[in-house]
């Protein structure tokens, strides 16, 4: 693989609102099913040359598994930077949009000639096996209001959406370990979330999205008191709002948190997916 000029990919957000867990021996095949909305704030990665392997995010060094499997399945080493405006740990797909922004930024950097669904299907079996998610790749790759029909990287997984873009808005409350929650027990989430994707195909809008999101957060017993309490607000007000998966963050659409009193921050349904920049 032949070293050449830096090069820099975006990847969307991914707040997930719903989902089943789908394990299996397969990386490639094991992820989720649900849906989730792509976001204009993502993770902006650079990829250059280097002789060992460092990765750093808004300047700071870290250690993030997805990302060094990521250029170990490409065969390379390099420098990774990475920005974004998202936290890390707080249900916006972080590690998977870092993962799928270097496998993009990497394989035109070293010119290493894969296609868009073997990157997809690397990032994906990188963040599937660091333990850090299990259908974020999928659906940032595709952009817009992604619905995961299947689990798993191309060819595997099937992948429809909602037609449909909006201002969201997201408060952040603090982290939740992904890591930590489908290690455990997951079969009544996988219930709830089979449920959830079975009525938002009868009627695919966002407010059946957040509906659905909001009554299977409920059902998998994932709210925390201080989400639960925010949300509760905003419905109160008349809005609606739910939890990202996973993290304890609240989000809506339109200006649902902020007419309930709080300062959110803001953006809107990214309409495209992952893709390099010039």
């Amino acid at each position: 693989m032949n070293d050449g000029e830096a090069a820099s990919a975006f990847v969307p957000g991914h707040v997930t609102g719903f989902f089943s867990a789908h394990p299996a021996s397969d990386s490639a095949r094991a992820g989720s099913r649900g849906a989730g909305v792509t976001l204009t704030d993502g993770v902006t990665v650079t990829v250059s040359p280097a002789a060992e392997t460092s990765v750093s995010l808004d300047g700071e060094p870290v250690s993030v598994e997805a990302v060094t499997a990521t250029l170990d399945a490409l065969g390379t080493t390099a420098r990774v930077e990475a920005t974004t405006p998202l936290p890390l740990g707080s249900g916006f797909g972080v590690s998977g949009a870092f993962a799928l922004g270097t496998a993009l930024a990497a394989n035109q950097c070293f010119d290493a000639g894969r296609s868009e669904n073997d990157l997809v299907r690397v990032a994906h079996v990188a963040d599937v096996e660091a333990g850090t998610g299990l259908g974020d790749v999928v659906a940032q790759a595709r952009g817009g209001v992604p619905i995961r029909l299947e689990p798993g990287a191309p060819p595997h997984g099937a992948l429809d959406g909602v037609p449909a873009t909006a201002r969201v808005e997201y408060l952040v409350l603090g982290d939740l370990s992904t890591e930590a929650v489908l290690s455990g027990d997951t079969s009544a989430l996988t219930r709830a979330g089979e449920a959830a994707l079975d009525r938002l195909g009868e009627r695919p809008t966002l407010p059946r999205f957040v509906a659905e999101s909001r009554r299977f957060a409920e059902e998998a017993d994932l709210l925390t008191d201080d989400v639960r309490a925010v949300v509760e607000a905003v419905e109160a007000d008349g809005g609606a709002a739910s939890m990202a998966m996973l993290g304890r963050t609240v989000f809506g659409f339109g200006t649902a948190l902020s007419e309930a009193g709080y300062d959110p921050e803001h953006c809107r349904v990214h309409p495209a997916g992952a893709h390099l920049l010039e």
